[in-house]
């Protein structure tokens, strides 16, 4: 049987290092002196739950597979049938093109074709670069259309402190602004709402014990070098994933089985919510031959 990852990349750079994902170009490992900052799964196992996937032309769910592109019905493939929903993209199960592989940093490219929901032709690049104590990943999208098309990005990490249990970290976001699940229907999310007083106020800090998560975050503030800063704590030690400013909105998943973890936490940083191909909120449009680029990454301080 196939590896349904395909080939393993390994990049290094001092003690840091990261394992990258032939299909999907996702990210399998990241560790700082052996000690592991993602949750990782076998070499030879299908990501659990979405574990380090790259997620576009849009991430989360589309609602019913079906949205319009200038006035015309577009269905694509239900790919989340419990629900009949489209989710997570278009290029998470497919072999990426290796580019560049250094010591350090890797690069993979790939082409979405115009098909069946998606009428627009892209070509995608990732790359990721390790360095002592942080992993940079950069995107990029280009319309390789003759018309405009609105795309999101997103990606799917869980993040843990070395073998620190999930529910004893501490949760700190930037956000201001919620979308809370509906139970098990998932689309449509909940009205938004302000974070202000509710269970949904991470701002200064939640210890994840009893928290319970499948939520979009925006209202993403900045801080001083122009980022969003999502950041998991214990004591003095601290995981800083920060995004570029494009990355407006953040979903956080804390499933109780993820598979060889137990309680996990997903810190998604998204270009835009969920259904966003029908609502339009914060996609990115991209005119005939123009690019986009976007980065997000993970820095150990402590």
């Amino acid at each position: 049987m196939a590896n349904p990852t395909g080939e393993q990349f390994e990049i290094v750079r001092g003690n840091a290092r990261a394992v990258v994902t032939e299909i999907g170009a996702g990210l399998r490992a990241f560790e700082i002196n052996g000690v592991p900052y993602v949750e990782t799964f076998a070499a030879d196992a299908k990501p659990p739950k979405g574990a380090g996937q790259v997620l576009l032309p849009w991430p989360n769910r589309t609602k019913a597979a079906q949205w319009t592109y200038h006035g015309e019905p577009q269905q694509l493939a239900v790919t989340e049938e419990a629900r009949g929903n489209a989710i997570h993209g278009l290029t998470r199960h497919r072999e990426w093109t290796l580019v560049e592989h250094a010591e350090s940093s890797i690069t993979f490219e790939i082409d979405i074709e115009a098909q069946p929901g998606w009428p627009v032709p892209l070509q995608a690049r990732i790359s990721y670069e390790v360095a002592p104590r942080e992993l940079t990943v950069t995107h990029e999208i280009r319309n390789e259309g003759e018309s405009e098309i609105g795309v999101g990005v997103g990606t799917h990490p869980y993040f843990r402190l070395g073998d620190i249990p999930t529910d004893d970290l501490t949760l700190t976001l930037s956000a201001t602004r919620v979308r809370p699940y509906l139970g098990d229907e998932q689309l449509p999310y909940g009205e938004e709402q302000d974070t202000e007083g509710t269970e949904y106020d991470f701002r200064a800090g939640t210890v994840l014990a009893k928290v319970d998560l499948d939520t979009a975050f925006g209202g993403l503030s900045l801080g001083d070098d122009g980022q969003h800063h999502h950041v998991l704590s214990h004591g003095d030690k601290q995981l800083d994933v920060w995004a570029g400013p494009d990355f407006r909105w953040v979903q956080v998943f804390t499933p109780a089985d993820l598979v060889g973890r137990g309680r996990a936490v997903a810190i998604e940083p998204m270009t835009c919510p969920a259904d966003a191909l029908n609502s339009g909120t914060d996609l990115i449009n991209l005119e005939p031959g123009t690019s986009w680029t976007g980065s997000w990454g993970i820095r150990l301080h402590g």
